[in-house]
Formats: C-alpha cells, sequence, structure tokens
C-alpha cells in the first residue's frame, strides 16, 4: 500500500505529491473531474479556469483523492499553458500509478469568447517478452 499520509491529516497548503492505495478487483476505470482548475498564463500573469477530467484504468494502483485536491492546488501560482499542463498532469499521475491507460483533459472557460480543450493521453506498453 502506498503510504496515505495526506489522509486525516492537517494540510495548509499546495502540496505536489500523489499518493495511492491497491486497486480494488473489477474496477475498469476510474474518473476524477472537478470544475475548479486555476493555473495562470505564463505571459500575461491572468489567471486561467479550467475544469479537469483525469481518466484512467488502474493496474495495481489507485489514486487518493485528497491528495489530488492537494496537487492541483499547486498550479494556481504556475504560469504555464493548459497544453503545458495537461501534459504535466499526465505524466505526475503515470509516475504514481503505472495505469494500463491514463488521459488528462482541461477544458478552459471561454476568454475573449474562446474556450481551449487539451488532451494528454498514456497508454501503457506491453513488457518486450511478456504480456502486460
Amino acid at each position: 500500500m502506498g503510504d496515505l499520509t495526506l489522509l486525516g491529516a492537517k494540510v495548509q497548503g499546495p502540496l505536489k505529491k500523489l499518493e495511492w492505495f491497491p486497486a480494488p478487483k473489477r474496477v475498469g476505470e476510474v474518473v476524477f473531474t472537478t470544475p475548479e482548475f486555476t493555473s495562470l498564463c505564463p505571459k500575461t500573469g491572468q489567471p486561467d479556469f479550467a475544469t479537469v477530467t483525469i481518466t484512467y484504468t488502474p493496474r495495481e494502483r489507485c489514486l487518493e483523492s485528497k491528495s489530488l485536491k492537494l496537487y492541483l492546488w499547486t498550479f494556481r501560482e504556475k504560469g504555464a499553458f493548459l497544453e503545458q499542463v495537461s501534459s504535466e498532469i499526465l505524466g505526475d499521475v503515470v509516475e504514481a500509478l503505472d495505469p494500463l491507460d491514463c488521459a488528462v483533459e482541461l477544458l478552459s472557460n471561454p476568454r475573449g469568447g474562446i474556450a481551449l480543450k487539451t488532451t494528454a493521453r498514456y497508454h501503457r506498453q506491453p513488457v518486450e517478452g511478456r504480456g502486460s
């Protein structure tokens, strides 16, 4: 089991740490969605508001939601384009969970009448000479 140090602990700020627990049998897909994602435009410093959806097929690990909330909080003061953010979140989730597949989608609130949707995807490759 992953060390669930955050669950039940008093945490007062953002934390870039994703925690996990063993995946229950027969869980085929897990989806997290929040309409409260915020990051900063790297050029103007203005806030970008978006809905983030993380969808994955667990292999052996499931993502603990409190750690995800604290992790997403780290982007509130970070300047980055949403395309970069979706890729970074995907990389961190894949590193923590080693899922069979994963997708991170960010859908920005419209700015100047234009909304942006970006999706980063991962599919686990079978190990040479063995099944997945």
